[in-house]
């Protein structure tokens, strides 16, 4: 039952009305307005829950792009200039991670940018990263590496280094198509298991004489991998219009994942880890899987659209329903409460995440029909 007492069914949703929607979405901008006075020029990364203190970052770091999307949803909404030049403004400031060794760049250029309907210096700022990740495309590896830029090993291969990239990419012209797909689905060789059976692995690393080798951290079972995956298995199959995006191949990983990892039939909001069903939960894994059953509901012919479609809005509800922070209490309104940033280290574990923020906004706008997710 939600906190209203309306029912959620498997694979259809009871939720009816959008006044819901209306209300989530409001109090999810109105406290952008608020993030961006407390932050002023830094970048929010994650927000205590007693509070809405946030913790903030000078250059961003990879959840730069998703502070500039948000900026680009409120402005959209209010169709106010002052909105408008305040995202471009944040927006600009992503500039220096084009070029960056980073296949993170992916999440800070395409979601700080795709949002920004008629925004000139944001188009080209987009453009310019797809060239940049067309040319860091590594023929050999068949992917664009991990990259140093957030320290490490370089060759590496992580789950979220796939999301936003794969649309980047592709935007790039025949070349960056055909690098999107060889991405993803180098991605999907290493993550998704052989068998087809357990959870994906998110994260590997190469070594020089035994090749691919997984990582121990994250594990199999991390939730927000599995959205990021599915996510960019969304967008590769609503861009799918060539032989070689392989979207037989493609439907299968879709369907792998939405069973595999009970994207249709577990929890609304799962545990950031599944292998601990009663540790944290991660509101953000959950809304980042709304968006991605939203436009894998948009997919031409596809079986799952009914499904996958009152599954996200159900989501969508019980995130607006039980995890978003209302006027009158000791914190501010509009918080998307119950993210965790690293459950391994013990970090911000049922905090506000900036991503968490973005993909239910998305979510919400999308569902409203404010935001067509064939283009963000």
């Amino acid at each position: 039952m939600t906190a209203t007492g309306r029912p959620y069914t498997r694979g259809r949703s009871a939720v009816t009305g959008t006044d819901w929607a209306e209300e989530a979405l409001g109090l999810l901008l109105g406290r952008v307005g608020e993030t961006a006075e407390q932050v002023d020029d830094r970048f929010p990364l994650y927000a205590e829950p007693a509070d809405g203190r946030w913790t903030t970052t000078g250059r961003g770091s990879w959840t730069g792009g998703f502070w500039a999307g948000l900026l680009w949803l409120r402005a959209g909404r209010t169709g106010s200039d002052q909105d408008r030049t305040a995202a471009a403004a944040v927006t600009g400031r992503l500039a220096p991670w084009a070029e960056a060794d980073t296949a993170t760049r992916g999440l800070i250029l395409w979601y700080g940018t795709a949002p920004a309907t008629g925004d000139a210096m944001a188009q080209a700022l987009r453009e310019r990263a797809a060239k940049a990740a067309v040319d860091a495309f590594d023929p050999e590896l068949g992917l664009v590496p991990w990259g140093s830029a957030l320290g490490g090993a370089r060759l590496r291969a992580r789950a979220d280094g796939v999301p936003g990239l794969v649309p980047l990419l592709a935007s790039a012209g025949p070349e960056g198509r055909a690098a999107a797909a060889g991405h993803l689905h180098r991605h999907l060789d290493l993550c998704l298991p052989r068998d087809g059976t357990g959870r994906p692995a998110p994260a590997w690393r190469r070594d020089p004489t035994h090749g691919w080798l997984a990582e121990a951290d994250p594990a199999p079972g991390w939730t927000r991998g599995e959205a990021w995956l599915l996510l960019a298995v969304a967008d590769a199959l609503l861009l799918a219009d060539a032989v070689s995006w392989r979207a037989d191949r493609l439907t299968r990983a879709a369907e792998l994942l939405l069973a595999g990892c009970a994207m249709l039939a577990g929890p609304l909001v799962p545990p950031t880890d599944a292998r601990h069903a009663d540790g944290p939960l991660d509101t953000s894994a959950a809304a980042i899987t709304a968006v991605a059953l939203l436009k894998l509901a948009l997919v031409p012919g596809a079986a799952w659209s009914t499904v996958c479609a009152a599954r996200a809005e159900a989501v969508l509800h019980r995130l607006a329903h039980d995890h978003l922070t209302r006027p009158g209490g000791p914190r501010p309104a509009g918080m998307l409460l119950d993210g965790c940033y690293d459950a391994h280290s013990g970090t911000a574990v049922r905090h506000e995440l900036v991503w968490g923020d973005f993909f239910l906004a998305l979510g919400l706008a999308a569902l409203l029909g404010r935001v067509d997710l064939r283009r963000v």
